[in-house]
C-alpha cells in the first residue's frame, strides 16, 4: 500500500507539534510500523479480517495488530438509544432553521473518523490505521470494533454538548457521516465495509439520536456525506486508506451513493431541524462532478415531496469561481459550500499570520462576495479554522495577538459574505492548548465567548415599538410560510394599530426613494415612474407599488421573526425567490417582482436595524 508521511502542524503558541488535517485533494495516511502477527480464533478474526481487508487494497499487505498494544476491549453495555421520534414536520419551523443566517460547528470525528483527532479509537485498527475502515477490520474482531465505536458514539459528543452550544450562539452544527453510518448491508455490499457491516448494525439510530439532541436546543443540522461508496477523492477521512478516489470511474459506486442520498433525503427531508443534506465533502473535481450533483439532486428531490425545497449542498471541489456557475444555473434550494484553510500550500508557509490576515481582508472577501452574488447568496463556509503554519506565526512577533486577529476577520468576513460556516472542528480527544482546529479551546481565546448578530444601531426613524405591533396576525399574511405563531413570541396588538404601524414605515421608506428618485421607476403596465412613490395620481396603488409594500411589510415580519429566534434571515435571496413562487401572479403580479424584491430587502433592513436597536 502507497502512504505519504502526514503533515505535522505546531498549532499552539509555543510551537508544540501536533497533527493536523490532511492536505485536501491529497491521499495522506500514516506510514506503516513494524508490528507482529496477532488474530483471534473467531470466524470474524482479525487474520480473517485481514484476508478481506487485502482483497480492498488489491494485494497490498495488510498491517496487523502490535502483539504489545492493549487490544483488549472491555464488555460495552450500550444503554438504550433513546430520542427515535422526529417531532411532527411543521414547514413554518422548518424554514426558520433552514433560511436563517447560519453560526456552526462541524462535529468532525465522531461517525468518520480522523487519526489526528481521535486516536484512541485508531490504536488498533487495522491496516495502515487512518481511516474508518481501518478500524472496522481492526481490534481483533467485529463485535470489539463495534463495542469500541458504540461507547465513541454515545461519550465523544453527547446532549449536553448541544445545550452549551446553543447556550453561547451556535444555531447550526455541521454532522459528517458515511454510507456505513446507514447500517445497511445492501449499501455495504461490494465496498470495503461488506464484511464488516455488522460492525455498524446501531450506527444510524445514534444518527437520529444526535439529530433530535440539536432539535431541543434549538440547533439545525446539516446532515453531510463525508464519505461515499468508492471514495471521493481518496482521503483517509472518507472512510478508506488506500489513497484511491474510485466514485466517478465506477458506475456502481454511483448508482450506490445516489441510492445513499435518495434514502437520506427521503427520511431527513420532513425533519424540521434538519437544514440540509450536502452531498459530498471536498470530492475531486472530476470531469463528471457536475454531472453527478444533477443526478443526486434530481434522485433526492424526487424521494419524498418534502425534499422538493430541501436545501442540498454542494462542495465545489475547491474551485469557487467555477463551480459558482454551476450553483448559478439553478433556481432550486441548492447551496455551494467552500472550505477556506490557510496551512496547506507552500505558499501558506511564506506568509506571515498578518499576511494571511491581510489576504483575508482583501483577495478572499473579493472572491468570496462575487461568487455569493453570482449565485444568489447561496454560499457558506463549511470548513475553516484559525490554524496557521508553525512558519507563519514564526514570522509575527505576536503570535497570540496574531492568532486572534486572524481569526476573527475570517469569521467577520465569513458572516458578512456568506449565509453561514462552520467551524472545524468541535474538539478532538486531546485539545490541550490546540485552540487552531478545536472550537471549544478557542471560544474565549481566539474566537468570542459567545456568538450573537450584534445590536445594530437604528438608522432610521422607526422605533422599537413599530417593530413590537407586529403580532401574529401579521405573522399569518406573510407570503413565505415560514412565521408560525407559536415562534413568533411577540405581543399581540390591535390589528389597526398594526395596519398604522406598519403603513407608517412604509411610507418613510416610499419617500426616501421617491426623493432619491426610485429604484426601477418603471411601473411593467401603465409605465407609470412611480415605483417608490405614496400614490398613483389618480390615488390609487400602481400593480408595483402593491407588490412594493407587500415586499416591505414582509421583509418587516421576517426580519422580526427570525430575531425572536436569535438569528437573522441568511439565504436572503433564495427566500425572496421561494416567495413570490409561493404568492403566485395573483399576489405579485407578473413584472412586478423586482418591485417586490426591492420593498422586501427595505424592510429587512428596516426590521434587523429595529430590533438590534430593541435588543431582539
Amino acid at each position: 500500500m502507497v502512504n505519504l508521511p502526514k503533515l505535522a502542524a505546531f498549532l499552539t503558541y509555543d510551537l508544540m507539534p501536533v497533527a493536523y488535517k490532511p492536505i485536501p485533494g491529497s491521499s495522506a495516511s500514516a506510514s506503516p510500523t513494524n508490528s507482529s502477527s496477532w488474530a483471534g480464533n473467531t470466524t470474524n478474526s482479525q487474520a480473517y479480517l485481514n484476508r478481506r481487508l487485502e482483497k480492498y487494497t488489491k494485494g497490498h499487505p495488510v498491517k496487523t495488530l502490535d502483539a504489545a498494544a492493549d487490544c483488549s476491549v472491555g464488555p460495552y453495555d450500550a444503554p438504550p438509544v433513546l430520542d427515535q421520534t422526529f417531532p411532527p414536520y411543521d414547514q413554518t419551523s422548518a424554514n426558520v432553521y433552514r433560511y436563517r443566517q447560519q453560526q456552526g460547528v462541524n462535529l468532525g470525528s465522531w461517525f468518520v473518523h480522523e487519526s489526528w483527532m481521535t486516536p484512541s479509537v485508531f490504536r488498533c485498527a487495522s491496516g495502515s490505521q487512518v481511516s474508518e475502515a481501518d478500524i472496522a477490520y481492526g481490534w481483533g474482531s467485529t463485535a470489539n470494533a463495534r463495542s469500541v465505536l458504540e461507547r465513541h458514539w454515545d461519550t465523544f459528543i453527547q446532549e449536553s454538548d448541544f445545550k452549551y452550544l446553543a447556550s453561547i450562539g451556535i444555531n447550526t452544527v455541521r454532522l459528517p457521516i458515511g454510507y456505513w453510518s446507514l447500517g445497511k448491508p445492501e449499501y455495504m455490499k461490494s465496498t470495503p465495509f461488506e464484511w464488516v457491516s455488522e460492525v455498524y448494525n446501531n450506527s444510524w439510530p445514534r444518527v437520529i439520536r444526535a439529530i433530535n439532541w440539536a432539535g431541543k436546543s434549538g440547533i439545525g443540522v446539516l446532515v453531510d456525506l463525508h464519505g461515499a461508496v468508492g471514495s471521493q477523492n481518496g482521503q483517509s477521512h472518507s472512510g478508506v486508506s488506500d489513497g484511491k478516489a474510485a466514485l466517478f470511474s465506477v458506475q456502481q459506486n454511483m448508482d450506490k451513493t445516489v441510492d445513499v442520498l435518495a434514502f437520506l433525503a427521503k427520511e431527513l427531508a420532513p425533519v424540521n431541524n434538519v437544514v440540509g443534506i450536502q452531498l459530498l465533502n471536498e470530492p475531486n473535481y472530476d470531469p463528471g462532478l457536475e454531472d453527478f450533483y444533477t443526478r443526486g439532486i434530481g434522485a433526492m428531490r424526487d424521494a419524498s415531496p418534502h425534499a422538493t425545497n430541501l436545501p442540498l449542498y454542494l462542495h465545489d471541489g475547491f474551485d469557487l469561481d467555477r463551480f459558482a456557475n454551476y450553483i448559478a444555473s439553478r433556481s432550486d434550494f441548492v447551496v455551494q459550500d467552500h472550505h477556506s484553510y490557510f496551512v496547506f500550500s507552500p505558499a501558506d508557509k511564506t506568509e506571515s499570520g498578518s499576511q494571511h490576515t491581510d489576504d483575508v481582508d482583501g483577495a478572499v472577501t473579493s472572491s468570496l462576495r462575487a461568487s455569493s452574488e453570482k449565485v444568489h447568496r447561496n454560499l457558506v463556509i463549511g470548513e475553516w479554522s484559525c490554524a496557521l503554519t508553525p512558519e507563519s506565526l514564526e514570522r509575527d512577533k505576536d503570535a497570540s495577538q496574531i492568532r486572534k486577529k486572524f481569526c476573527e476577520e475570517q469569521m467577520k468576513v465569513y458572516t458578512n459574505t456568506t449565509a453561514g460556516w462552520a467551524f472545524w472542528s468541535y474538539k478532538t480527544e486531546d485539545c490541550k492548548d490546540n485552540s487552531g482546529w478545536c472550537f471549544t479551546k478557542a471560544v474565549g481565546k481566539n474566537l468570542p465567548s459567545t456568538f450573537s448578530y450584534g445590536k445594530q444601531a437604528a438608522k432610521n426613524t422607526q422605533s422599537a415599538e413599530d417593530v413590537s405591533a407586529i403580532d401574529d396576525d401579521a405573522a399569518s399574511e406573510l407570503l413565505m410560510p415560514t412565521i408560525a405563531k407559536n415562534l413568533l413570541g411577540l405581543p399581540s396588538h390591535h390589528h389597526h394599530r398594526r395596519h398604522a404601524s406598519s403603513d407608517q414605515a412604509f411610507h418613510r421608506f416610499a419617500s426616501i426613494h421617491r426623493k432619491r428618485g426610485g429604484s426601477r421607476g418603471q411601473d411593467s403596465k401603465d409605465g407609470h415612474n412611480s415605483t417608490m412613490s405614496d400614490d398613483a395620481d389618480d390615488g390609487s396603488e400602481t400593480s408595483r407599488q402593491r407588490s412594493v409594500r407587500r415586499g416591505y411589510n414582509d421583509g418587516l415580519t421576517t426580519a422580526q421573526v427570525f430575531a425572536s429566534n436569535m438569528s437573522k434571515l441568511g439565504f436572503i435571496n433564495q427566500f425572496i425567490i421561494d416567495a413570490i413562487a409561493v404568492a403566485g401572479p395573483s399576489h405579485i403580479e407578473a413584472g412586478t417582482e423586482d418591485g417586490y424584491s426591492d420593498g422586501f430587502l427595505q424592510g429587512l433592513r428596516d426590521g434587523e436595524s429595529i430590533a438590534g436597536a430593541g435588543g431582539g
